[in-house]
């Protein structure tokens, strides 16, 4: 784990906020390099919300004939189609749960590497496919199925762990643990600032909307300030989780 101990941060809203924005005015290119580069990765997500329209198969090489075709013919159509739809959308159910994760916790990290002042490596974001791919996978399909859990069980238990699973991503890549420990330490980092994730997310959701309404320019900048003060945050929970360890070792 790479830390600067010159760097003193604390956990509140404010300064979380504040600190994130100072972030981004240093490493800006950098940063929203990250940003351009998860926008990219993250694109294929559009696969999900693809559409098909039987107007649209006109001119195409098997020439469905859809209005002329019979009943049994019409019902082939249908479920080729149906076949064709369901393998599109299996690609893009791996895509999301086997490779997205990776550069998304690796852009994290980077971020976190901004907060430290270290200069952000932007090998992250392949690391984890060489050195803790399976603990991401694992970790991401973990923190989606228990927060999809506490959704359905009437909703504030869902948004209630979000919350306080909300540096299990930041704890795999940091500290290398597997998915149960970062799961385990990341509701006991989180005690005490369950609230302020929730109010950083409420605040981030207008953040970015106002980057949207600035014409999509916006966007950019508005995503580089929320990622570098959520970052903010896991690094001044972490040093002060680190600082009564580290007063023992100079006691002893």
């Amino acid at each position: 784990m790479e830390t600067n101990n010159e760097i003193i941060l604390k956990p509140g809203f404010r300064n979380s906020f504040g600190n994130g924005w100072q972030v981004m005015m240093k490493n800006f290119l950098r940063l929203f390099l990250v940003v351009v580069i998860l926008g990219i990765i993250v694109g294929p997500f559009r696969l999900l919300e693809f559409k098909f329209d039987a107007a649209d198969l006109h001119g195409a090489p098997w020439n469905w004939d859809w209005e002329n075709a019979d009943g049994w013919e019409h019902i082939f159509n249908m479920v080729s189609l149906g076949m064709f739809a369901a393998f599109f959308a299996l690609l893009a159910a791996l895509y999301m749960l086997l490779v997205v994760p990776v550069f998304k916790y690796g852009g994290k990290m980077i971020f976190v590497q901004a907060v430290r002042k270290i200069k952000p490596d932007f090998e992250y974001f392949v690391k984890g496919f060489m050195e803790n791919y399976l603990s991401i996978v694992l970790a991401n399909l973990l923190v989606i199925a228990l927060v999809v859990m506490g959704l359905f069980a009437l909703l504030i238990p869902g948004i209630i762990i979000a919350c306080r699973l909300a540096f299990v991503s930041y704890i795999i890549m940091d500290k290398k643990l597997d998915p149960i420990e970062a799961v385990e330490l990341s509701w006991k980092m989180t005690r005490g600032h369950g609230w302020k994730i929730f109010f950083m997310g409420f605040a981030s959701f207008f953040i970015f909307i106002f980057g949207l309404i600035l014409f999509l320019v916006g966007v950019f900048p508005a995503s580089i300030w929320i990622m570098s003060s959520f970052a903010s945050l896991y690094e001044a929970v972490n040093q002060g989780m680190e600082k009564p360890v580290e007063a023992e070792v100079v006691a002893g």
